[in-house]
């Protein structure tokens, strides 16, 4: 299915539409259900084939997806390369060097300026003093121009309710098709007020020129900015957001003009300081409550061994399948760290029982291994089965999953395997000059 939009409206439509003037499109395709071939392998063959048949177009593509959307933090690319000033001439100038340099990244995609400073339009400059001479304020003078353009629909809405049925009707005046035809039919309006008893003409009080203008006029922060939509060639925004950090260091911003990158680049960078901090808080936090449980500081310590050669069992998984690390990522990392303690819970906690009742360190171990190592195999291999077509990207948006079912499929494996052999180590390591006999006596809790 392909859905198009071309050009603008002059009506209330265009606030909702993603163009910026009537050379201007968009279009949005859906892909059929079952396809094999992901959406970034179809941008490529579409973006090569218009190059090739129509070199006058500017494109820029993006993935159209809802995840996407709501990571981009409502922007309509990854990278949002915000210029904000009050000169726009100069903000677009540095605009236009910034992404000439960009294209020739190697990992750049697509490179896209939504706005243009060059649209042809005419400027009306109305002569206040004699429109007050007249009757006329300036807010009046310019609703009877809109309304010759258009309709007065977008000055002054009036809606009309028919007492009969309650349906509402909108009411609007406007002149007739093609009755404006060039500069001096606009010119030779009537002007009408609320203290005008005789109409005047448009060129009475105002004076009409030629100018380009500005496709639109974007603000953030209530400051004007121009935006420049950059689009990696690959997933990962690691390495590209760093390179157009380096080139804008590199290039003399104008005075009085600030550059910041927004979109998925921002969400991504204030997800791994607030996962980093998390993940820290939420490790010291289960130690304290391990602590707590097991009345010990070492058997938590033991218990935590686990974690580490799962999030290389982790980074070996994303690199072997080149995985970026992401917001997915993270996910199944701190969903692996659940995982992996309760593993060596079971374990631990096992061994202690058992040297409590009188076995030595060495007896308690080897029969925690031998009596946990089904349920802990049993619990891991059924993760892992099941986060397999996540994996593979075989079910509907499993690409969008499938970094953090890949993250949990490779971590669960290490740590599956080295739980039963590091943290058994560990714990008979540390124990084993205690007397059996007195059970694991928690000297230093």
């Amino acid at each position: 299915m392909i859905v198009s939009n071309i050009g603008v409206d002059p009506g209330f439509s265009a606030i909702y539409s993603t163009n910026t003037a009537m050379h201007t499109s968009s279009v949005q395709v859906s892909l059929k259900e079952g396809h094999r071939v992901g959406s970034f392998e179809y941008i490529d063959r579409v973006k090569e084939r218009a190059r090739r048949e129509l070199p006058q177009l500017t494109t820029f593509f993006s993935t159209g997806s809802l995840v996407d959307a709501v990571l981009n933090m409502g922007m309509r690319a990854p990278i949002d390369i915000q210029i904000s000033g009050s000169n726009l001439k100069a903000s677009y100038q540095f605009a236009l060097d910034l992404s000439s340099e960009i294209r020739s990244f190697p990992q750049t995609g697509d490179v896209f300026i939504p706005q243009d400073l060059d649209y042809p339009a005419l400027k009306l400059d109305v002569d206040r003093m004699r429109a007050g001479e007249l009757g006329l304020t300036q807010k009046e003078v310019v609703g009877n121009v809109i309304t010759a353009l258009t309709s007065n629909a977008m000055v002054a809405p009036n809606v009309w309710i028919d007492p009969r049925n309650g349906n509402n009707y909108l009411l609007s005046v406007q002149y007739a098709e093609n009755q404006i035809r060039n500069v001096s039919d606009l010119e030779s309006i009537p002007l009408h007020g609320a203290n005008v008893l005789m109409p005047t003409r448009l060129d009475m009080v105002s004076h009409i020129t030629h100018m380009l203008s500005p496709t639109e006029v974007d603000h953030y922060q209530i400051r004007r900015n121009i935006d420049v939509f950059v689009r990696g060639r690959e997933e990962d925004l690691g390495i590209i957001s760093n390179r157009i950090e380096s080139a804008i260091a590199h290039n003399k911003v104008p005075a009085g003009t600030s550059v910041k990158l927004r979109g998925m680049v921002e969400s991504m960078r204030t997800s791994l300081k607030s996962f980093g901090f998390g993940l820290i808080l939420s490790t010291l936090l289960l130690y304290l409550i391990l602590v707590a449980q097991f009345r010990s500081y070492t058997d938590p310590l033991i218990i935590l061994l686990a974690f580490p050669p799962g999030l290389a069992g982790v980074v070996l998984t994303l690199l072997w399948t080149g995985t970026t690390i992401n917001v997915m990522s993270l996910m199944g990392i701190v969903m692996l760290a659940g995982i992996t303690m309760s593993d060596s819970i079971l374990i631990v906690e096992f061994a202690r029982h058992r040297v409590r009742e009188g076995r030595s360190v060495k007896e308690a171990v080897v029969e925690a291994c031998r009596v946990r190592l089904r349920p802990i195999m049993m619990t891991t291999l059924a993760t892992i089965i099941g986060l397999l077509p996540m994996a593979l990207k075989l079910g509907e948006g499993s690409e969008s999953y499938a970094p953090l079912a890949r993250a949990l499929v490779g971590g669960l494996t290490v740590s599956g395997i080295c739980t039963v052999f590091v943290v058994p180590t560990a714990f008979y390591l540390w124990n084993r000059e205690r007397d059996s006999t007195d059970g694991l006596v928690p000297v230093d809790a």
